[in-house]
């Protein structure tokens, strides 16, 4: 597929691949949704174990992430065989990461969540989530190293045909699991993770059938047995780790403020639970866009073409602002009658009682379209450490800002959740400057 930067190849590689991008996302908003629904503890626990499962699902969809920018880069240089070679070296590298962190969170995950939360029955329901929902891991793992190679290679479209599957699938078992039909006994907030587990199981089967059918992809060589060599793993390492770190970082001060918002209380905690569920799906559009220009930018820059990727940037800025704004204004002006549907019934209180909060989170909706795209378009020029040092930074203010207004001096949380924007408003301005100097230019791998 040969890559431009008009508007519509900008919206044909990126709009499928903000389901596929954000399957994660669309789980926990499932999730949330249907435990709101049966019980305010199982609701509110889910806002601090989502977030954890989240970050297990980022080390995995990072390296994955650095697997597609070596994959396009080769797809770039038309040397095909050797993106198959990156493909399974990734595929490999995936399955080898899942045993470890499935052995994590079965072995030290009740440990690890006693360290920050108080209440007795959060953590038993955090625990109650994770072992059956630790069995997904290898196939949310394996199935992003899937996406990565057809995000790679800019074919995108089944990401999308595969992730409905995924969605459905998690609907249904949900229903089922969480309530309790057709017999079977209600579950609550362990029935969520295992419909999420058994929904990524057949997402990924589904995947496998369509890559072994697809006979574009032949001259990949994706099913020859390929030389795998430790310049491969090295390569794929030395791009995904600074990504996977970040991700880390990221999330994981977002699981340190839920932590901090659970120790002041249990309602302050469900409206965080909300206003992320909100939030996490109305960013659906910029993790798709960042998937995108991941792609796109590496691709570019093979193709020789970097004087290309500030304008690609700047125009995908535009269009991520453009669908955030269109599809977030109607849901935050409006909750009480959009949310309804998911989170409404006879008690309305808690859609009520968020809504003042709704434009904190329009403010860090917009701010973010400007910085998920700006370090996504320099993590695809390769240059992940310098990434990675941008995030950190800010990462370290977020925290230092969160336990002062949460821990130290709450004043709501309006001036709470103001840290993501202080965050992303960080991250635009310092990715803007560097990307302005130019020294991308002169990175090979």
């Amino acid at each position: 597929m040969k890559l431009s930067t008009s508007y519509r190849q900008i919206l044909s590689l990126s709009v499928p691949i903000m389901l596929g991008s954000a399957a994660q996302n669309i789980i926990v908003l499932s999730d949330n949704v249907f435990l709101y629904h049966y019980h305010a503890t199982d609701f509110a626990a889910a806002g601090i174990v989502g977030v954890f499962y989240l970050i297990i699902a980022s080390i995995g969809y990072g390296f994955s992430r650095g697997g597609q920018i070596i994959i396009a880069r080769r797809n770039g240089e038309h040397n095909y065989p050797g993106a198959g070679t990156d493909f399974q070296a990734l595929f490999l590298f995936e399955f080898l990461l899942s045993l470890i962190l499935f052995a994590f969170m079965q072995l030290y995950s009740s440990d690890f969540f006693s360290i920050f939360i108080k209440n007795p029955e959060i953590l038993q329901k955090c625990v109650e989530y994770i072992e059956p929902r630790s069995w997904g891991v290898f196939f949310s793992y394996l199935g992003v190293s899937l996406i990565a190679f057809y995000t790679g290679i800019a074919r995108t479209q089944f990401i999308m045909y595969d992730t409905v599957v995924l969605i459905i699938v998690n609907l249904i078992l949900n229903y089922v699991l969480v309530f309790g039909k057709f017999g079977i006994p209600a579950m609550g907030i362990a029935g969520s993770a295992l419909a999420s587990t058994i929904a990524e199981i057949v997402a990924f089967v589904v995947f496998i059938g369509y890559m072994i059918w697809d006979k574009a992809n032949r001259k990949y060589e994706l099913l020859s047995v390929h030389r795998l060599v430790s310049r491969d793993f090295k390569n794929m390492f030395s791009i995904s780790f600074p990504i996977v770190f970040q991700s880390i970082l990221g999330i994981g001060s977002w699981f340190l403020f839920f932590s901090f918002i659970e120790n002041i209380g249990s309602r302050e905690l469900e409206i965080s639970n909300l206003l992320r569920t909100v939030y996490l799906i109305l960013s659906i559009p910029c993790w798709g866009y960042s998937a995108g220009i991941n792609t796109m930018v590496s691709n570019f820059i093979g193709n020789r073409k970097r004087q290309a990727v500030l304008p690609l940037i700047v125009k995908t800025i535009k269009l991520n602002m453009l669908s955030t704004f269109l599809i977030s204004m109607p849901v935050l002006m409006f909750p009480e009658f959009l949310l309804y549907p998911l989170f409404g019934g006879e008690d309305m209180t808690l859609i009520l009682i968020s809504k003042p909060y709704m434009l904190v989170i329009f403010v860090i909706l917009m701010v973010f379209s400007i910085g998920g795209i700006l370090i996504n378009g320099l993590i695809g020029t390769g240059h992940t450490g310098t990434a990675l040092r941008i995030q950190t930074i800010f990462t370290l203010v977020y925290i230092a800002y969160s336990i002062v207004m949460i821990k130290f001096s709450y004043h709501g949380l309006n001036w709470a959740w103001t840290a993501e924007i202080i965050y992303w408003g960080g991250i635009s301005i310092m990715t803007f400057l560097y990307l302005r100097t130019g020294k991308w230019h002169f990175l090979r791998f």
